[in-house]
């Protein structure tokens, strides 16, 4: 828990500190690198989140997969095959936030 109080306060320090860069509100180019410093923030949280939570699915199918070996080591090849399927399929969701985050940095719907 006192992990997630420091990583909130360290998104509400970095949210708070972006109108610090900000200068002038008037200019154009003012406008448009705020707008990209909030994607890029965007893209670089989700794609963290979801690489982080990859990992910790990840090492709950190993560790099962290990667990079921150490039980039945017979098994072992079937149980094998089935984590490395749903190693793939968790990893295909980090890959597929990857996809998001390069939609998300490399369009401009609003054209500015």
């Amino acid at each position: 828990m006192r992990n997630f109080k420091t990583l909130a306060m360290a998104f509400v320090a970095i949210a708070a500190a972006v109108p610090a860069f900000a200068g002038d509100a008037g200019s154009s180019s003012v406008v448009l690198k705020q707008y990209y410093m909030f994607v890029a923030m965007g893209a670089a949280i989700g794609l963290g989140l979801a690489a982080g939570g990859g990992g910790i699915g990840q090492g709950h199918a190993v560790n099962g997969t290990v667990l079921g070996t150490a039980r039945n080591p017979g098994l072992s090849g079937k149980l094998l095959t089935l984590m490395m399927i749903g190693l793939a399929m968790i990893e295909s969701l980090v890959i597929y936030m990857l996809v998001v985050a390069l939609i998300i940095l490399y369009t401009n719907p609003f054209h500015i």
